[in-house]
């Protein structure tokens, strides 16, 4: 198998498959004590040169998304400091690069913002600016969450459920369901929604560095700063319409939902706290309400992380007292992006009690 292209280097299917673990984790900014490091030692102590890890640097630090979207600072320097660990461990040959990338790094300033990069199964890699703090100015939207690529990798693969419809998600956060729906999925309209205005700020300049167009209306382009080379106007990215929104839970208005009238509701990782889990609960009846009495149907669902079972087990409790039905659907099969499998994260099916088990 060959290496990564002008390399003129041939790998084994396992070092592919080590140095595609590596990048995609990187650019992740997955943990370290996840990355497989012990694997990456034990190759090196049965090799006779550095190519492994020349390749591994080549496709995370000298990679020209890192140049143009990196991680972290801190992120970076932690990293390159494991590689060296492990090199300076084996008996292979000595590599300038890897010393004079920490150098490099170790010039640059932080910064509050950085960039996470998710790599497709096609290659094409979706990119994120967000906090290197999980709550920042207020906020946990900021950052992405594990239910987010669960849910993801669902949609992929369920794809049909989103064809030709309007959906509006509760909670977009930095954008990497509605992206990953709009960029692999044929939805008509994608509506993200937040109630934190820098968050919204942040999730504006996210879905246009993507390549996506934001409906013209929804949004000002002298309020994000972003390369717009990629949108060219023509009838592939005008679709699907794709607008951002401020949504407060809590006020929700008549007017809005009038306005929104999806056919999907979809949220990930929105239930960690009882005071805003019945917000959600609220907002979410109204929304299934408003579309009985318009004779439509609008189908929610709903991926959680399941860090407290009491309070995940009280929110369906909550949706049981306003008539609500729920029941879990099997999670994705096919692993795309870097999470913890370990994670209990569970999708729910969400909508009126008696439209249940109706088939959308």
């Amino acid at each position: 198998m060959s290496g990564p292209a002008g390399t003129g280097l041939v790998l084994g299917d396992r070092d592919q498959g080590l140095v595609l673990a590596f990048q995609r984790a990187f650019f992740a900014m997955r943990r370290l004590d996840s990355l497989p490091l012990a694997e990456l030692e034990e190759r090196l102590k049965s090799s006779k040169d550095s190519m492994l890890l020349q390749l591994i640097l080549q496709q995370t630090i000298l990679h020209p998304v890192c140049n143009e979207y990196p991680p972290s600072v801190k992120y970076r320097r932690l990293f390159l400091a494991e590689l060296i660990k492990k090199h300076e461990r084996t008996s292979t040959e000595p590599l300038d690069d890897l010393y004079n990338a920490l150098g490099e790094v170790l010039r640059s300033e932080d910064s509050q913002m950085c960039y996470k990069n998710y790599f497709l199964l096609s290659g094409e890699n979706i990119r994120l600016g967000e906090s290197v703090a999980i709550i920042s100015e207020g906020t946990t939207g900021l950052v992405t969450w594990e239910a987010a690529l669960f849910f993801a990798e669902w949609a992929m693969e369920n794809s049909e459920v989103f064809n030709c419809r309007t959906i509006l998600e509760l909670g977009s956060g930095a954008g990497l369901t509605g992206i990953a729906i709009c960029k692999t999925c044929t939805p008509k309209q994608y509506i993200f929604s937040d109630c934190h205005s820098n968050v919204l700020h942040q999730l504006r300049k996210n879905i246009l560095s993507n390549g996506l167009t934001l409906d013209s209306e929804s949004w000002n382009s002298k309020d994000c700063e972003v390369q717009l080379e990629n949108n060219n106007g023509s009838e592939e990215n005008q679709r699907p319409k794709i607008t951002v929104v401020g949504l407060d839970w809590s006020d929700v208005t008549q007017e809005q939902l009038k306005e929104l009238q999806p056919d999907l509701i979809v949220a990930t990782d929105v239930v960690y706290d009882p005071e805003v889990f019945l917000c959600l609960v609220s907002i979410l009846e109204k929304f299934l309400i408003s579309a009985e009495k318009q004779r439509r149907k609008t189908v929610v669902y709903l991926a959680s992380t399941i860090r407290n079972r009491e309070t995940y087990h009280q929110f369906k409790m909550e949706l049981d007292k306003v008539g609500i039905g729920h029941q879990v659907i099997p999670g994705p099969t096919r692993t795309v992006f870097p999470y913890n499998r370990c994670t209990k994260i569970e999708l729910l099916k969400i909508c009126l009690e008696t439209e249940m088990f109706t088939q959308l």
